[in-house]
């Protein structure tokens, strides 16, 4: 439960782009979007900064390593599969990251970004919840933001992974609620 936002805090959406929505996930993606919408209107509203981070996936090292799963996606992609999804009324004061790895601060300038405008929390919401969003918020964490969870603003191609990380992983480095209850508590805050 979403107990107070800093007064200095962004709004941090993961992978709502094109080439991932598009995946199968186990709730509705339009519900996650509406949801990432609400989001994106209030921070405009309350005028704190908005990031909206893609990945490309394309020549990280990673992508090479040996692993046992064959879910990684791989390159070519459509040329489309990096833009924002359209429902994201982009501004041109928003934030654009492009992460190569699961978590947005590594090998970005995100961590400055957002250094550079005094933000010492965030909200975080997007695709996929065990994934993108829970390696960026353990990034996060490592740099000592204060981080809300949008649960009804993330889901996952995994149900268990999914769960896992909201009942497991979110509540030891922040703290988890539904984007209506996180928008009233930024209207407080602001």
């Amino acid at each position: 439960m979403v107990t107070a936002l800093d007064k200095n805090t962004a709004l941090v959406l993961i992978d709502l782009q094109k080439g991932i929505v598009g995946y199968p996930v186990v709730h509705p993606i339009e519900g996650i979007i509406a949801n990432a919408v609400k989001l994106v209107t209030a921070f405009r509203k309350a005028g704190l900064p908005i990031v909206l981070v893609n990945v490309n996936p394309a020549g990280a090292k990673w992508m090479t390593a040996r692993k046992d799963s064959n879910q990684t996606p791989r390159a070519p992609f459509k040329e489309d599969w990096l833009d924002i999804i359209p429902e994201i009324k982009t501004a041109p004061t928003d934030i654009f990251i492009t992460k190569h790895t699961w978590g947005a601060f590594f090998e970005t300038a995100l961590d400055e970004e957002l250094k550079k405008r005094n933000v010492t929390g965030i909200v975080l919401g997007g695709v996929s919840t065990s994934a993108g969003v829970e390696g960026t918020a353990r990034q996060a964490s490592e740099r000592g933001y204060n981080i809300t969870f949008a649960k009804d603003a993330m889901t996952d191609m995994l149900a268990d992974a999914h769960e896992h990380s909201l009942k497991n992983i979110f509540p030891r480095i922040g703290e988890t609620d539904e984007a209506d209850k996180i928008i009233e508590k930024l209207m407080q805050s602001v």
